[in-house]
């Protein structure tokens, strides 16, 4: 964008008010370490909080009008979104706002809608190492980043993972148990880009991690709206005269 993106980082804000464990590690809400960082970067012209006890569950039209890329991280409270403001967020990222889905994000009424599968998946909470290897180095999201980085305590989540075959894979996880997971996917819906990042557990100070924040970053700078407003479609007039048939 020209004057530098204008991110949404959308939260459900429940957990960190609920269980005192999550409060100690985020005691502002698990989206204030993902702005904090944001805010400092270069390309980030504004980073705004966003949480599901807002008016309008943090996605009124003024907000979504300000924004050219969300983070979506939800977990306990994905029937709580409704079913109208899950829809009008899918129509702004198919009109091109970009989306980036963090964690659990992947089981929210959004991103089932943008993927059109269950997004289902094997899961098991006990605090193992994550190595997350990045399997396509010369992908944006994958800049600057090593070979790979390890999470020393994480929940696992492993395959099938039920989600369309992504346009572009970035990132494999490799847990502690044994089992391997899709974690950085990439895939285009309409005129916008959808990012799905895996690690994020509530109970695990993940997103105080500096690794997992650039990559978050990264995944903003690929999602980023390409300033095209409209596709050409529906019925056209030829561009080169078309010999009349006998």
């Amino acid at each position: 964008m020209k004057d530098g993106l204008r991110v949404t980082v959308w939260n459900e804000g429940v957990h960190e008010k609920r269980d005192e464990a999550v409060a100690r590690i985020y005691p502002e809400g698990m989206g204030k370490p993902i702005a904090d960082y944001l805010a400092k970067l270069r390309g980030i012209a504004s980073v705004r909080i966003a949480e599901l006890g807002d008016e309008g569950q943090g996605v009124t039209d003024e907000i979504l009008d300000s924004t050219d890329v969300m983070t979506w991280w939800g977990h306990c409270a994905h029937d709580e979104v409704t079913d109208d403001n899950a829809a009008r967020v899918k129509q702004r990222v198919l009109d091109g706002m970009g989306l980036v889905v963090l964690h659990a994000g992947h089981f929210s009424k959004l991103f089932k809608g943008l993927m059109g599968t269950g997004c289902n998946l094997k899961w098991r909470d006990a605090g193992e190492k994550e190595r997350l290897w990045v399997v396509d180095p010369a992908h944006p999201v994958a800049e600057g980043l090593p070979e790979y980085f390890e999470l020393p305590e994480t929940e696992m989540y492993g395959e099938h993972f039920d989600i369309p075959q992504p346009d572009q894979l970035v990132l494999i996880s490799w847990f502690e148990g044994g089992e391997v997971f899709r974690s950085g996917c990439c895939w285009h819906r309409g005129l916008g880009k959808v990012f799905y990042f895996r690690p994020g557990h509530e109970t695990f100070p993940i997103y105080h991690n500096t690794t997992v924040l650039k990559v978050i970053y990264n995944g903003l700078r690929w999602a980023a709206p390409s300033g095209l407003k409209e596709a050409v479609r529906g019925n056209v007039k030829p561009l080169e005269n078309i010999a009349k048939k006998a």
